[in-house]
Protein backbone atom coordinates (compact mmCIF):
# COMPACT_ATOMS: atom_id res chain seq x y z
CA UNK A 1 0.00 0.00 0.00
CA UNK A 2 1.12 3.56 -0.58
CA UNK A 3 1.43 6.28 2.04
CA UNK A 4 -2.04 7.78 1.47
CA UNK A 5 -3.73 4.44 2.09
CA UNK A 6 -1.53 3.85 5.15
CA UNK A 7 -2.52 7.26 6.49
CA UNK A 8 -6.23 6.58 5.94
CA UNK A 9 -6.12 3.10 7.47
CA UNK A 10 -4.30 4.24 10.62
CA UNK A 11 -5.61 7.78 11.09
CA UNK A 12 -2.04 9.12 11.04
CA UNK A 13 -1.20 12.09 8.80
CA UNK A 14 1.23 11.59 5.93
CA UNK A 15 3.62 14.18 7.38
CA UNK A 16 3.62 12.31 10.70
CA UNK A 17 4.34 9.00 8.97
CA UNK A 18 7.34 10.56 7.23
CA UNK A 19 8.48 12.05 10.53
CA UNK A 20 8.29 8.65 12.24
CA UNK A 21 10.34 7.22 9.38
CA UNK A 22 13.02 9.90 9.86
CA UNK A 23 13.01 9.16 13.60
CA UNK A 24 13.45 5.43 12.86
CA UNK A 25 10.23 4.50 14.62
CA UNK A 26 9.01 2.78 11.47
CA UNK A 27 10.90 0.26 9.35
CA UNK A 28 12.18 1.62 6.06
CA UNK A 29 9.50 0.89 3.45
CA UNK A 30 10.27 -0.76 0.15
CA UNK A 31 10.24 1.44 -2.94
CA UNK A 32 8.59 0.95 -6.30
CA UNK A 33 10.43 1.48 -9.58
CA UNK A 34 8.85 4.94 -9.55
CA UNK A 35 10.34 5.56 -6.07
CA UNK A 36 6.99 5.44 -4.25
CA UNK A 37 7.04 4.03 -0.75
CA UNK A 38 5.33 0.66 -0.31
CA UNK A 39 4.02 -0.18 3.15
CA UNK A 40 3.19 -3.58 4.59
CA UNK A 41 0.84 -4.79 7.31
CA UNK A 42 3.82 -4.48 9.69
CA UNK A 43 3.81 -0.71 9.10
CA UNK A 44 0.09 -0.58 9.88
CA UNK A 45 0.64 -2.51 13.11
CA UNK A 46 3.62 -0.37 14.11
CA UNK A 47 1.76 2.89 13.43
CA UNK A 48 -1.23 1.75 15.46
CA UNK A 49 1.10 0.83 18.31
CA UNK A 50 2.82 4.24 18.14
CA UNK A 51 -0.54 5.99 18.05
CA UNK A 52 -1.73 3.99 21.06
CA UNK A 53 1.41 4.86 23.02
CA UNK A 54 1.12 8.54 22.10
CA UNK A 55 -2.52 8.50 23.25
CA UNK A 56 -1.12 7.51 26.66
CA UNK A 57 1.16 10.59 26.58
CA UNK A 58 4.28 8.56 26.00
CA UNK A 59 7.20 10.43 24.51
CA UNK A 60 8.76 9.30 21.27
CA UNK A 61 11.79 8.09 23.24
CA UNK A 62 9.51 5.96 25.43
CA UNK A 63 7.83 4.59 22.32
CA UNK A 64 11.26 3.83 20.86
CA UNK A 65 12.18 1.85 24.01
CA UNK A 66 8.96 -0.18 23.83
CA UNK A 67 9.42 -0.90 20.11
CA UNK A 68 12.99 -2.00 20.77
CA UNK A 69 11.85 -4.33 23.52
CA UNK A 70 9.10 -5.74 21.33
CA UNK A 71 11.55 -6.35 18.48
CA UNK A 72 14.04 -8.09 20.83
CA UNK A 73 11.81 -10.23 23.10
CA UNK A 74 14.77 -12.22 24.45
CA UNK A 75 16.18 -9.07 26.09
CA UNK A 76 15.70 -7.89 29.65
CA UNK A 77 12.29 -6.62 30.70
CA UNK A 78 13.78 -4.38 33.38
CA UNK A 79 13.83 -1.24 31.23
CA UNK A 80 10.26 -1.75 30.03
CA UNK A 81 9.03 -2.50 33.54
CA UNK A 82 10.73 0.62 34.89
CA UNK A 83 9.29 2.75 32.11
CA UNK A 84 5.78 1.41 32.67
CA UNK A 85 6.06 1.81 36.45
CA UNK A 86 7.10 5.44 35.98
CA UNK A 87 4.28 6.05 33.53
CA UNK A 88 1.75 4.51 35.94
CA UNK A 89 3.05 6.74 38.74
CA UNK A 90 2.55 9.78 36.47
CA UNK A 91 -1.00 8.65 35.68
CA UNK A 92 -1.75 8.09 39.37
CA UNK A 93 -0.46 11.57 40.21
CA UNK A 94 -2.58 13.10 37.46
CA UNK A 95 -5.68 11.24 38.67
CA UNK A 96 -5.04 12.57 42.18
CA UNK A 97 -4.76 16.12 40.81
CA UNK A 98 -8.02 15.74 38.91
CA UNK A 99 -9.80 14.35 41.98
CA UNK A 100 -8.52 17.30 44.01
CA UNK A 101 -9.86 19.66 41.35
CA UNK A 102 -13.24 17.90 41.43
CA UNK A 103 -13.42 18.12 45.24
CA UNK A 104 -12.42 21.77 45.13
CA UNK A 105 -15.00 22.55 42.47
CA UNK A 106 -17.73 20.81 44.50
CA UNK A 107 -16.81 23.00 47.48
CA UNK A 108 -16.94 26.25 45.49
CA UNK A 109 -20.34 26.41 43.80
CA UNK A 110 -19.94 30.18 43.58
CA UNK A 111 -17.12 29.87 41.07
CA UNK A 112 -18.18 31.81 37.97
CA UNK A 113 -18.92 29.90 34.81
CA UNK A 114 -15.86 29.75 32.56
CA UNK A 115 -17.97 30.77 29.59
CA UNK A 116 -19.46 33.73 31.41
CA UNK A 117 -16.19 35.27 32.60
CA UNK A 118 -13.64 33.73 30.29
CA UNK A 119 -11.03 31.09 30.93
CA UNK A 120 -8.33 33.44 32.24
CA UNK A 121 -10.54 35.03 34.85
CA UNK A 122 -11.99 31.69 35.95
CA UNK A 123 -8.48 30.23 36.19
CA UNK A 124 -7.30 33.22 38.26
CA UNK A 125 -10.31 32.72 40.53
CA UNK A 126 -9.48 29.03 40.93
CA UNK A 127 -5.78 29.70 41.60
CA UNK A 128 -6.72 32.26 44.25
CA UNK A 129 -8.87 29.75 46.08
CA UNK A 130 -6.23 27.00 45.93
CA UNK A 131 -3.52 29.17 47.50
Amino acid sequence: MQIGELARSTGVKIETIRYYEREHLLPVPQRTDGNYRLYSPRHVEQLRFIRFCRSLDMSLEEVRILIGARDAPAGSCRTVNTLLDEKMAEVDARVDELRQLRRHHALTPSMPSMRAVGYRQAWAHLEGELT
